[in-house]
């Protein structure tokens, strides 16, 4: 199994806020053009790669594709800010995605700058307590309140920066001592560095089912990659591999997941019951430890988005636990990366051609 951290720490090196995901999007074309069939792209930008399973080709399997086929949903985009309004050399900013604004100041960040096409470097501060009305200044400050200062005189600004512009995190990645990796945006590229390890993976194994490699767009905001490519994809059953909370200080509950100890399976509405079974089944075949992870309502991954597509399809949740989500300075166990490839493509590779007949809905 090649080391896969290189290519995470490339992903979360790069921009590709929710909506304007360019830049990560062709970081992984390039690393999935040769693990994959065939690569397209969606219209809203997500990224499809299709790895034609070894199944018989007969109509009957599915309305759509000559055999069965699963679809991976990883989705690539990230949360981020907005400008709202320029005052003299300051950018004040609003969320894409939910943020926790508790950490934000000192963070540094890229603003994208629409008129001249550069990245520029800030970082986003905040006015003394005794500027802000009066029992908002306290505690945690509100992120209406915060800004962005790029160093630049007010007139550098106004000819720069459009109300508008993207801004995203400039935390550089860090590995840490015991096998982790600390970075911006690990939500959700780490998911698309385990599918990557799933592919390559699969270059040694058979497998009848097609498998879709999809890396969506705009999760964190509104579902759009999961909807639209599920309708374009329509494949038999779907996967969403996403993370979930790790345990740490103040974070010890039953929602919450040791750090390299495994990853998760999901219970709940959005995950079909026989399809949890299977991934159980599997993981304890190649002694994979994982964890139950309960969705009583939704789950917030695509699989809410992929479940209710179409005539609905039948889905997944698979996770991997993390450290201080919807920050600058995520934390992820490498090791459960390398097990979330593996399983993906154990299960994949479990999947037989009449796997849809034996599925029960109790």
């Amino acid at each position: 199994m090649s080391d896969i951290t290189p290519f995470l720490k490339s992903l979360i090196s790069v921009a590709g806020v929710s909506g304007f995901e360019a830049p990560v999007a062709n970081l992984i074309k390039e690393k999935w053009t040769p693990l994959v069939d065939n690569l397209t792209q969606s219209k809203l930008g997500s990224i499809h790669g299709l790895k034609v399973g070894s199944a018989p080709s007969t109509s009957k399997l599915a309305d759509k594709s000559p055999r069965p086929s699963i679809l991976i949903a990883t989705h690539m985009d990230a949360i981020g800010l907005m400008v709202t309004r320029i005052v003299d050399e300051f950018l004040y900013i609003t969320n894409i995605g939910g943020i926790d604004s508790r950490v934000l100041p000192g963070t540094p960040v890229t603003v994208h700058a629409s008129k001249t096409n550069e990245e520029l470097y800030g970082v986003i501060v905040m006015p003394p307590s005794n500027l802000i009305p009066e029992g908002e200044g306290g505690g945690v400050i509100p992120l209406k309140y915060l800004m962005i200062d790029m160093g630049l005189t007010a007139k550098e600004v106004a000819k720069k920066i459009n109300v508008g512009d993207r801004v995203s995190f400039a935390t550089e990645p860090i590995e840490m001592t015991g096998g982790y990796l600390s970075g911006h945006t690990l939500d959700n590229r780490a998911s698309v560095a385990a599918l990557t390890i799933c592919l390559e993976e699969l270059q040694n194994k058979k497998h009848t089912w097609d498998v879709w490699a999809v890396a969506t767009v705009q999760e964190e905001t509104v579902f759009g990659g999961a909807y639209s490519s599920t309708y374009q994809i329509r494949p038999t059953i779907a996967v969403a591999v996403d993370m979930t909370f790790g345990k740490g200080t103040g974070s010890s509950g039953y929602q919450t997941f040791e750090l390299g100890k495994g990853v998760t399976l999901g219970i709940g509405p959005s995950v079909t019951p026989y399809l949890y079974k299977r991934f159980k089944e599997v993981a304890e075949k190649i002694e994979i430890p994982v964890h139950d992870d309960l969705m009583p309502e939704y789950s917030s991954t695509d699989a809410d988005a992929m479940q209710l597509t179409a005539e609905g399809i039948p889905s997944m949740v698979l996770s991997i636990p993390q450290r201080y989500m919807h920050t600058a300075v995520e934390l992820v166990a490498m090791k459960d990366i390398q097990r979330a490839g593996r399983l993906l493509a154990e299960f994949i590779a479990s999947l037989e051609t009449d796997f849809m007949e034996k599925i029960t809905w109790e």
